[in-house]
């Protein structure tokens, strides 16, 4: 049974330095969800995601394999009355976790890009890991569903994950017709984004990536 108020703990053990272990853990309740997360940003791409929501789970496996991370999540939520508070408390807990593991910043790329097909469908990702978070999101779906999930709730999700890691995004859909390939090259722009992003940059160890000395 989910608690009436929200709660939430972080525990972490990243560390700037290239070579050092970058993982993070979040457990976030609410009244609406209950989510424990695990994540390695360094890992091979392994996943174990259980949302209680098939296609989500299918879309978060992609990005960790793609975004070479390592991700652990178990999700309960109030899918009763539907998934919207599942989709976006887990894009809260993801971006946490990313936000947790990545430590001041120091030595990463801090920038990211991909552009990825499936098929018709070509999406773009664009990542600033900022402490500035913001969303522009230009994709269309032409259909509302995908099998039992609302493809509004796509644009829930990484507006979620970009507000929690502190992240600039910005996903665009270039061309796409079908609704799985549209939502599928979305995450895997994003995870090949946030890969580049979080990646060390061996020209610039030690240094974090901004001008103002903190991001």
């Amino acid at each position: 049974m989910l608690v009436k108020h929200p709660t939430m703990t972080q525990t972490s053990a990243s560390a700037p330095g290239a070579g050092a272990s970058r993982t993070a853990s979040v457990h976030r309740v609410t009244g609406e969800t209950d989510i424990a997360l695990t994540i390695n940003l360094d890992g091979s791409g392994k996943a174990s995601i259980e949302t209680g929501i098939g296609f989500f789970d299918h879309m978060l496996t992609a990005l960790a394999r793609h975004g070479m991370f390592d991700i652990d999540i178990v999700a309960k939520g109030d899918l009763h009355i539907d998934f919207h508070h599942t989709v976006e408390d887990t894009g809260i807990a993801l971006g946490q976790a990313f936000h947790k593991a990545l430590g001041d910043r120091r030595g990463i790329r801090r920038f990211g890009n991909a552009l990825v097909p499936l098929d018709e469908a070509l999406s773009e990702a664009v990542a600033d890991i900022s402490g500035r978070p913001f969303l522009a999101w230009s994709v269309a779906f032409p259909r509302d569903k995908i099998g039992e999930m609302d493809t509004e709730l796509f644009e829930e999700f990484f507006r979620a994950f970009a507000m929690a890691s502190m992240s600039t995004l910005h996903i665009s859909c270039r061309a796409g017709t079908n609704c799985h390939h549209i939502a599928e090259s979305a995450f895997k722009a994003l995870a090949r984004a946030m890969r580049m992003a979080t990646e060390h940059d061996p020209r610039a160890a030690g240094i974090i990536p901004s001008t103002k000395g903190v991001l």
